[in-house]
């Protein structure tokens, strides 16, 4: 997988500030590259609709309709909102190698890719809930 640098206007705070702003979890996992234990996060089973966004810019990265189920304890989805929405890097910290996906706005670290997804792209997104929130499908 291609890794990708398109976003130019970059969210940018100091440290002190992403504390304010974020609860520890979130803080950790997002600017830290933290991860969450599987099962345990907010996003990991929920069937609602709407759109997942970014938790430290509000960036939309995913959609509710490319999530799916994948059995690892994790939100997981099969492809961003639109491209240029997050970033990939080659991630290789705990003696492996593997691609780990940032929000392009803000470089917030969401979780990594693996290429064991369901069609139409083959990809899996497994994301931390601590590193997104769900902004519900408006009703009409």
């Amino acid at each position: 997988m291609p890794e990708k640098e398109t976003k130019t206007d970059k969210v940018t705070k100091t440290d002190e500030e992403w504390r304010q702003q974020l609860s520890p979890e979130q803080y950790q996992v997002a600017r830290h590259a933290g991860t969450e234990p599987a099962f345990t996060g907010k996003y990991w089973k929920t069937k609602d609709q709407g759109t997942y966004t970014c938790v430290c810019c509000g960036q939309p990265l995913f959609t509710s309709d490319t999530k799916f189920e994948s059995g690892t304890g994790w939100p997981s989805f099969y492809k961003p909102v639109e491209e240029g929405a997050v970033d990939r890097h080659t991630d290789r910290a705990h003696g492996m190698v593997r691609t780990e996906v940032r929000c392009s706005s803000c470089d917030a670290h969401l979780g990594h890719v693996f290429e064991d997804g369901p069609a139409p792209t083959g990809l899996r997104y497994c994301m931390n809930s601590a590193a997104l929130d769900l902004k519900p499908e408006e009703k009409k």
